[in-house]
């Protein structure tokens, strides 16, 4: 289900994302390959490739935007949670479940209140401005393919302006005020790739460090650790009921599994 949420700073940070990159689209055309590389066929490809990525990243920007993050419904009939700690109270539906006194209602394990959204978020990580919306358990994908994104256009930006200074161009303008304003746009270009490409290069960091880890950005303000579901370690995986011949190779499997996630920890 579409979501949008009426945040002006949420509004204001779309704009602004959707404006440097449509700029640094404006830089690289009429700056660099209409300057450096017209009539060529590298210009051709350096426009097609540029904006190839542009359009795959306002696709998962607008997906991140617009996907449901994980929101965990509202009830239909408001829930009395006046005796839920006393004696005989009541109690969560389900294992790990809490309670949200904002929403009134249980919330499944890992779920989060967010204030701005105001709802309950399965796996929330953060809310982001930058795509006015919570990243949380069903968008996080699209938001990570967004920073990507938004990365190697960076590192493609920088790049073009490099070169297009460091080789020779004989048929370039030689008119004074045109050497300065490609100079004034494509220093602002290079400042901006830096600024928005160390950004998300950060974001991206936390992203994946939260995903091999198992831990949100909000467990870990939480001090909540990995999540660890409140069960044995073979509760899974019930012996009394696997035939004697695939035991072996189900205990096998668990100790391949619990080997891999000790790699991944290692490498985090």
């Amino acid at each position: 289900m579409p979501v949008c949420r009426r945040d002006p700073c949420g509004f204001f940070c779309i704009l602004m994302t959707y404006g440097a990159v449509l700029y640094a689209d404006y830089v690289v055309v009429r700056w660099i390959v209409l300057q450096t590389m017209e009539g060529s066929l590298w210009g051709s490809f350096h426009v097609l490739l540029f904006n190839t990525v542009i359009l795959l990243l306002f696709m998962s920007h607008a997906r991140a935007v617009f996907s449901d993050p994980g929101i965990v419904p509202l009830p239909t009939h408001r829930i009395d949670f006046s005796d839920s700690h006393s004696e005989g109270g009541s109690i969560a539906p389900k294992e790990d479940w809490t309670i949200c006194t904002r929403c009134e209602m249980y919330r499944p394990p890992r779920a989060h209140h967010c204030r701005i959204c105001k709802h309950c978020i399965r796996k929330m990580d953060h809310h982001c401005p930058w795509i006015n919306n919570c990243v949380g358990e069903r968008n996080q994908k699209y938001f990570i393919q967004f920073l990507l994104y938004v990365g190697v256009l960076s590192i493609y930006a920088v790049c073009l302006v490099a070169w297009s200074w460091y080789t020779e161009c004989p048929g370039c303008p030689k008119e004074i005020h045109i050497r300065q304003t490609r100079i004034l746009h494509s220093v602002l270009l290079v400042m901006e790739s830096f600024l928005f490409g160390m950004f998300v290069i950060a974001i991206a960091c936390d992203q994946f460090e939260a995903i091999f880890s198992d831990e949100t950005l909000v467990e870990q303000v939480k001090k909540q650790g990995p999540y660890r579901p409140r069960k044995p370690r073979l509760a899974l995986l019930d012996i009394k009921d696997v035939p004697p011949d695939n035991l072996q190779i189900t205990l096998v499997g668990s100790r391949i599994s619990r080997q891999i996630s000790n790699f991944w920890k290692r490498i985090s």
